[in-house]
Parts: structure tokens; C-alpha cells; sequence
């Protein structure tokens, strides 16, 4: 798998898409903080890690699965995106969010213009 956080959202279109409740996805600590600000920000209803070792699995329940209508990667491997805080730009008129990585760790572009941080924008929620 070459790009693990757009597999990720894959699976969670995918799950909205055939009205599942929830989705299982193979660990790691970005999308361990990609869940937290989903479920922060109402996208999702709750996550837990499971498994031990090569196994942990990342569970994600889903609020209602037509909750997030669109979610699109913004920065690809083979083409990153950056964003100074002031180039940050609202996503549909500040309807969604998007998730930027700065050097304070993952947040919504929101708080990262608070914080006066720009970063790679990684993924638009709306």
C-alpha cells in the first residue's frame, strides 16, 4: 500500500457509501490522529484501537453513514500541498473542514490559523 491515508478514506467512503455502521483499517499513529479529529469534529461517532503487534486494527463507527457526503485527499505522494496559515482557505463556505499537518501535530485548518501555523493539507471533509 503506498499511500495508507487515502486508503483510509477510501474505506470510509466506502463504508457511507453501502450504509455500514462501521469500518475496520490497519493501524497507524496518523490515522489514529485523523480519527480523533473526525470524531472531534462530529464526523464520526466513536474509534478504538484493537489487536496486539503486527495485528492492531483501528475501528471506526461510523455517526450515519451519509454524514460525510465528500472527503478527498488534498495532498498526494506524488504531489504535496502547502499552505502558509494565511493561504489556509475555508472548505464550502466553512460547511467541512480540512486536516492540515503542522509542526504541532494534525489539526483542522481552523485551529492551525488560530495557531498561525501553516502545514501540508492532507485531506478536505465536507
Amino acid at each position: 500500500m503506498n499511500d495508507p491515508i487515502s486508503d483510509m478514506i477510501t474505506r470510509i467512503r466506502n463504508a457511507g457509501a453501502a450504509k455500514h455502521q462501521a469500518v475496520a483499517l490497519p493501524f497507524s499513529k496518523i490515522k489514529l490522529e485523523i480519527a480523533k479529529i473526525l470524531k472531534q469534529e462530529k464526523y464520526i461517532k466513536d474509534f478504538k484501537k484493537t489487536g496486539k503487534g503486527e495485528e492492531k486494527t483501528l475501528e471506526i463507527e461510523l455517526k450515519y453513514p451519509e454524514v460525510i457526503t465528500e472527503i478527498k485527499r488534498v495532498s498526494k505522494p506524488g504531489h504535496r500541498m502547502y499552505s502558509g496559515y494565511s493561504e489556509l482557505k475555508k472548505v464550502k463556505s466553512g460547511y467541512g473542514i480540512s486536516i492540515v499537518s503542522t509542526s504541532k501535530g494534525l489539526m483542522t485548518s481552523i485551529e492551525a490559523r488560530k495557531a498561525r501555523l501553516g502545514g501540508e493539507v492532507l485531506i478536505e471533509i465536507w
